[in-house]
């Protein structure tokens, strides 16, 4: 890439070079950032203590001022231009006091809009409790099968319109009875056979569809036995707060509406021991891409993705990967 742009609070900034090194220039600059904080943040103190010390030997003064004047029965003229004199060094002091320390706090806040402080997506996968070698499910075409056993992970590959949605599309219609789905199906994809050994599945697909766009988030993540507390509390790991919540789903933005299909999809009681994930990484910003791999590297079910994103894949690490082109299946090591 020549330029990477980036999109960042409503501002729109180009970077000259690709995405690597744009990154280690925003790591660098966030890292001088952070230091320019935490060296405005103890100006900031010491501008506080230096205030406080101010405000001490003011009342000193003031009080050896009147000892002073009670001890050597100063003229009432004269104790009043001491005292006048006093206080306008005193008010100098203060002045320049505050001055100092609303200068280094207003310092302090240029620092902190500097450094990034972005929320990240907090994604817990329960675990299904699914044995190794237990078999999950079997993908294959006319001339071959491969299973999938335990927790392990399936990368379908393949350009687009091979038939990788269609696949896994026939694999949760399987677990679900639901044969109707795959009527007008493209006969090319024929030979395409895929069998779910559990009916515990989970579904993301790239449409992210599952959820009704006329009802708001609540409305379609309200299960028996969780209470609105509960759920919004949950939300709120997906950056699913306040009024998003109570938005219809067709009001959502592309991230928003994918966070509410995992979050639903997660959210089930009993836990999937299959997870389907189609193009999980279109709709993603970075960090929460970063909150996925981690969160599957740690779950105990079995996994097939279907992406292009080969540094998601790689990152994903699977056990297994198929490449579908012209409706027939490939092993790819």
């Amino acid at each position: 890439m020549d330029d990477t742009a980036e999109l960042y609070r409503g501002g729109l900034s180009v970077f000259g070079g690709g995405y690597t090194a744009w990154r280690e220039a925003l790591e660098a600059e966030q890292a001088a950032a952070r230091q320019a904080e935490t060296a405005a943040r103890q100006v900031v103190r010491r501008e506080k203590r230096d205030r406080l010390q101010t405000e001490t030997k003011i009342a000193h003064r003031q009080a050896a001022g009147h000892k002073a004047q009670v001890e050597k029965r100063v003229p009432g003229i004269v104790a009043g231009n001491r005292k006048r004199a006093a206080q306008v060094t005193a008010g100098k002091l203060r002045t320049d006091a505050a001055e100092k320390v609303a200068s280094a706090r207003a310092s302090l806040d240029a620092a902190e809009r500097r450094v990034r402080d972005d929320e990240s997506v907090h994604i817990d996968l329960p675990d299904p409790g699914v044995a190794t070698g237990r078999r999950i499910a079997t993908l294959g075409d006319a001339y071959r099968e491969w299973v999938v056993q335990g927790p392990e992970r399936v990368a379908l590959i393949g350009p687009n319109g091979a038939g990788k949605t269609t696949l896994v599309e026939r694999l949760v219609a399987h677990a679900d009875r639901d044969r109707d789905r795959d009527r007008g199906a493209d006969p090319r994809f024929a030979s395409l056979r895929a069998l779910a050994h559990t009916d515990r599945i989970g579904y993301l697909s790239q449409r992210v569809d599952g959820l009704d766009d006329t009802r708001t988030v609540l409305e379609n993540l309200r299960t028996p036995g969780m209470g609105d507390v509960e759920l919004r509390n949950r939300l709120a790991r997906f950056l699913l707060r306040g009024d998003a919540v109570h938005r219809p789903v067709s009001a959502l933005s592309g991230g928003e509406r994918f966070r509410a299909a995992l979050a639903r999809l997660l959210f089930t009681d009993p836990p999937p021991q299959l997870l389907v994930l189609d193009e999980p990484t279109n709709n993603l910003d970075l960090d929460t891409v970063d909150q996925l791999v981690d969160a599957l590297a740690v779950y105990g079910g079995a996994v097939v993705v279907v992406s292009h994103d080969d540094g998601f894949l790689h990152r994903v690490g699977p056990d297994l990967v198929l490449e579908l082109r012209d409706g027939q299946l490939t092993e790819r090591r």
